[in-house]
Order: C-alpha cells, then sequence, then structure tokens
C-alpha cells in the first residue's frame, strides 16, 4: 500500500489530504435494506454523475446476503443455505452482509480528492483502525489482504470497484452481528479465516455509537466536510 499522506488543518477546520481545501460530501443514511437495489442505486450514480457531482457517502444495514465478487470462485461459497448469493461487479471474493455491521459506500471522484486507487484503499483502512482505537481497540492490515484485522481476525472487509475515477461499493464493518454466517464460506476466497465483531472485541453493542464515529474517520482521511441529508436515493428502479 502507499503511504498515507501528511494531513494538515484547512481553514474550516477540517483536515485534508495534502493540503487541500476540504470538499463537502453528502451522506445519506439509507437504514436496513435488502443489497441489490442499493447496488444498483450506486451503479446509476455513478453512471450518471459528472465532473460537478457532488461526492457522496451511503451509510446502510443489509438483510443477509452473501455477495461474490466480479473475480469471485464459487468453491468458496460452502454452504449458503437460506442465504441469497448476488454476483456483483466490485472485486474481490465472497463475503456475508447483515443485520449489525456498518456498511458505508464511498461515491468519490478520486482526481478531485487527488489520489489514487491504493491510496484510497489504505485510507478506508486507516479510518476504521482508526475507528477501533477510540474504544482502545488495537487493529492492523495485514500485506495482500485488503482489510482490518484485531489479532489475526477479520473485524472490517473492502471490497471496491473504479469506474472512470469515480468510486463505489466500499467497506463492511462488523459491530455486532451473529457471525455464523461466515462458516458458510471462505471469508474474502481464505479458508479457516476467523472473523469477529467489535462488541466481541470489547466496544460498543449499538450501531448508533459507531457510525458518527467511523464517519469522521472516513471525512479526515478524505478530506470531506460532512452534509448529512434526509433525501434517500431511488431504491425503486
Amino acid at each position: 500500500m502507499d503511504a498515507v499522506a501528511p494531513m494538515v488543518v484547512t481553514a474550516a477546520g477540517r483536515q485534508s489530504p495534502q493540503g487541500r481545501q476540504s470538499q463537502p460530501a453528502v451522506v445519506r443514511d439509507l437504514g436496513r435494506q435488502p443489497y441489490e437495489p442499493v447496488w444498483r442505486a450506486m451503479q446509476r450514480f455513478t453512471d450518471q454523475r459528472d465532473d460537478d457531482t457532488a461526492d457522496e457517502l451511503w451509510v446502510v444495514e443489509h438483510d443477509p446476503v452473501f455477495t461474490l465478487g466480479q473475480a469471485g470462485k464459487p468453491e468458496h461459497v460452502l454452504a449458503p443455505g437460506d442465504i441469497p448469493v448476488v454476483k456483483v461487479d466490485r472485486g474481490g471474493q465472497v463475503t456475508y452482509h447483515g443485520p449489525g455491521q456498518i456498511v458505508v459506500y464511498p461515491l468519490l471522484r478520486l482526481p478531485r480528492l487527488g489520489m489514487g486507487v491504493r491510496d484510497y484503499v489504505c485510507r478506508i483502512e486507516q479510518a476504521i483502525i482508526d475507528t477501533l482505537a477510540e474504544w482502545n481497540i488495537g487493529a492492523e492490515r495485514q500485506d495482500g489482504a485488503p482489510g482490518v484485522y484485531v489479532g489475526g481476525a477479520k473485524v472490517a472487509a473492502l471490497g471496491i470497484r473504479v469506474r472512470r475515477g469515480c468510486t463505489f461499493h466500499g467497506l463492511a464493518f462488523n459491530v455486532a452481528m451473529d457471525l455464523e454466517p461466515f462458516r458458510r464460506i471462505n471469508p474474502c476466497g481464505y479458508q479457516g479465516l476467523q472473523v469477529t465483531t467489535m462488541v466481541d472485541l470489547g466496544g460498543p453493542s449499538g450501531m448508533a455509537a459507531v457510525k458518527p464515529v467511523l464517519l469522521d474517520h472516513l471525512a479526515r482521511q478524505f478530506g470531506l466536510h460532512l452534509q448529512p441529508s434526509s433525501t434517500q436515493p431511488d431504491l425503486s428502479a
């Protein structure tokens, strides 16, 4: 991974990568939603945006689903049972989304933020590491295996897609969820990979306590000025 660039405080009081002025970003909390309508809405947003479209961060909790990335191997889905498997257009192998997991989809234009894809991934990981540190949980990266780990167990997964310099898909952060479905897959394509949750590491059990902290650290990493919105994307198409 590329090293994280130095951070400085802008006149607006926000930290911005490489000393850039902070950029506005709309935050939409979608609540709990099925996976596919949100995925399709992300695709539409990315296809329709232009150079003047403001960046957005979508925060969501998904109904139970396994998602298999573009290069994902079906043999890593061991026994899905009653949980649907959706083949998607992100990188990576198979993962699980479900209640008690914070999913954030950063819909960002990387050239405007002055960063490349590897730096983007590194900054997401750092935001999660910094969030865990707020509850005195020491976390780290692992070479060649994107995500965030505590004691070798994965607490957050990353799966991204970049199209014309614009990002979609994102991160899944295990806060307080049932981990049984992870035993039905080889998480992220690794047989026997241990998975953990924030609550099992001594953190809070409530999503509401973690969301604003995670969003704040994401804003700091990307130099964003967050603007919450009650308007929801169209999930009906």
